[in-house]
């Protein structure tokens, strides 16, 4: 039975990473105002951020699909690992060792799969990276001098060699504890005749490829030897932790990069990625053994946030296996709020022989003398129509005509349809630039209603995806968020999680029955199990005990959300802001009661018991007089 990880551990893991730094790894992070950051989230697609992270708090929520959590709840989501995985990385990061109960840990066996499987591929990696400089890989680091990588290049990009044998890295791994179902399980080694595990890859040049977080999860192999009967480049198949519609080689060497200058460069292989990098284009990144699709466009849409300068250039050779690539990346073009273009390499070479070829700048100057996506696309279009013939230049304008509609920016769309009347020998030009307004409307049409426009063809545009993705909240009390009285109980709750010492000790004071929304007593109920805002003014694991008073996950999604959305003020948030808050919920708490005893007094009629009614209406006269104590005084009156 596994050991449980011991509690101290666990909070030494917690408090010693960062949550901006690891959600920083996936996806860039902006300055939100209060000293929150958001992004793109990367659990549900979105064009405008919506995902916020509290660095202060070391919480996350995102207020569109309501996903939210610590550290730790964030490594599970994304990666998909169990707990003790996940507190297991963590701390191998911070480098906190941790010690585990219920008969002590046991090496390889207590540990979480995934957790194994990367441990895997990292000692592989490393044997692989040793095996380069031994005799028998003199055919691989001769390779790699032939297309311009020396010594240290190899080291940089970490690649490596497998030995010929047939089991040198099974050996090597069951010396490190690995076990033969974990080698098969991870891709390393597969099943031979006898049945015993042999190594998946032998003699062949070894490229490691890591995940956005930088840990390895797969390798692509290179054939050295004629004598190799297998595929040119063999790669890991899918296992629990590599899914290549889902990881781009060179990202976790990238990412920064593509962050900082909001441009990605899509080559088609691991010497390109090499070549681009070395060549100053350090945004380079490739696909592994699949074309690229939209798991990879997610990874990239993160990065780069799609703001309005972003863009994405993809390289192709310019043969016909080149351009029904380019073609293929220009169908998944709506997919990305960013702009796409391409870059034709020359004479059919790729960025690794024009490297070689023409040196650094020439790589560098592929990338800058990029076209648009859709440019490219459309003239691909109409070189495939007799322009010569009325029938012709119809048959053309019905197929490019979508393609100009599909741009993003309306007035290279304008100026993009005066060109296509150009190309096809249209002289009214107004009909052709009218004709792809109404395709772009009807587009957008579509998108909105879900139903295709009037006279919708086949070779129409799809259209757009709606602005921003929103998943059903979770299920609880339904909330009229523009209620007033709502409202102010919202800001006063952000207030107790955010600012504790602005609102204690008043707020402690504070009844759960003065929150009028169930969800927001459920939550002042739990401020109060963990201690109330004294307590938390000046305590760092305040909000991980609210947290943990929790009743359900519903709520305590909520208390995240509370502590990570930004409070409604422009400036700093002070005693006197606090205070207006604090007085408008008990304000408002008054006034409810108030009606309530109108109603009941109503009820009573004439001709109740006098005593009784007496009673009732001094009640209505103290909550009356205190409220209007509340509106003439403010926070003194508290």
């Amino acid at each position: 039975m596994a050991g449980r990880i011991n509690d101290d551990d666990v909070k030494a893991v917690r408090d010693a990473v960062p949550i901006d730094a690891v959600v920083s790894e996936y996806l860039q992070l902006r300055n939100a105002g209060g000293g929150n950051l958001k992004g793109l989230c990367p659990f549900h697609d979105e064009k405008s951020p919506s995902f916020h992270v509290s660095p202060a708090k070391g919480l996350y929520h995102c207020f569109g699909c309501q996903e939210g959590g610590d550290t730790v709840d964030f490594i599970m989501k994304i990666d998909h690992l169990s707990f003790a995985e996940t507190i297991e990385r963590l701390a191998s990061q911070a480098g906190v060792t941790l010690r585990y109960e219920e008969g002590g840990y046991t090496p390889g066996r207590q540990q979480g799969e995934r957790t194994r499987l990367v441990e895997a591929h990292k000692a592989a990696a490393q044997f692989y990276v040793e095996q380069l400089d031994a005799p028998e890989a003199e055919i691989a680091r001769k390779f790699l001098a032939e297309r311009g990588f020396d010594q240290a290049a190899a080291q940089h990009f970490g690649v490596g060699y497998s030995p010929a044998g047939w089991d040198h890295l099974t050996r090597f791994l069951r010396g490190r504890g690995f076990s033969d179902k974990e080698l098969i399980l991870s891709g390393l080694a597969q099943d031979s005749r006898s049945g015993k595990p042999i190594d998946r890859f032998r003699g062949r040049l070894m490229w490691p490829i890591r995940d956005i977080a930088g840990e390895v999860v797969g390798f692509g192999a290179r054939k050295l030897r004629d004598d190799d009967n297998g595929p040119k480049y063999l790669n890991t198949p899918e296992t629990p932790i590599y899914r290549k519609s889902q990881v781009l080689y060179g990202i976790d060497l990238a990412k920064k990069e593509i962050a900082r200058t909001s441009r990605a460069v899509v080559v088609e292989g691991y010497t390109d990625v090499m070549a681009c990098h070395l060549a100053g284009v350090t945004t380079a990144i490739a696909t592994s053994g699949t074309a690229f699709g939209e798991g990879h466009i997610k990874i990239l849409r993160r990065l780069l946030m799609d703001n309005a300068r972003a863009e994405v250039v993809f390289t192709f050779d310019g043969d016909a296996a080149g351009q029904k690539a380019a073609l293929r990346a220009f169908e998944d073009d709506q997919k990305f709020a960013a702009e796409t273009s391409i870059a034709i390499t020359p004479g059919g070479m790729d960025p690794c022989d024009l490297r070689l070829v023409k040196g650094d700048e020439a790589v560098a100057g592929l990338v800058e003398s990029r076209t648009p996506l859709f440019e490219f696309a459309l003239r691909h279009v109409v070189s495939q129509h007799n322009l010569d013939t009325t029938v012709g230049r119809a048959a053309a304008l019905d197929e490019a005509a979508p393609i100009v509609a599909r741009i993003k920016n309306s007035s290279i769309q304008h100026e993009s349809a005066v060109q296509l009347a150009g190309m096809l020998g249209i002289l009214d030009t107004q009909f052709v630039v009218k004709r792809v307004a109404q395709l772009a409307r009807w587009a957008r049409e579509r998108g909105r209603d879900g139903g295709p426009g009037p006279g919708r063809q086949q070779h129409r545009a799809p259209a757009p995806a709606p602005e921003e993705a929103r998943p059903a909240p979770p299920r609880g009390p339904a909330l009229n968020l523009r209620s007033p009285a709502h409202r102010v109980e919202r800001e006063l709750l952000k207030l107790a999680l955010q600012r504790p010492d602005l609102v204690s000790p008043a707020f402690d004071a504070y009844g759960a029955d003065e929150f009028t929304a169930p969800p927001y007593a459920t939550v002042r109920q739990c401020i109060e199990d963990a201690g109330g805002t004294t307590a938390g003014a000046a305590d760092t694991g305040y909000v991980a005990r609210v947290r943990d008073a929790a009743p359900d996950d519903t709520v305590r999604a909520m208390v995240t959300e509370l502590t990570v959305e930004p409070l409604h003020t422009r400036r700093e948030p002070d005693e006197a802001y606090a205070g207006v808050q604090l007085v408008a919920v008990r304000l408002a708490a008054v006034n409810q009661r108030v009606s309530e005893i109108r109603g009941t007094l109503q009820r009573l009629g004439p001709h109740a018991d006098p005593q009784h009614l007496a009673a009732v209406q001094n009640e209505l006269w103290v909550l009356q007089q205190y409220g209007q104590s509340l509106r003439e005084r403010g926070y003194a009156a508290l």
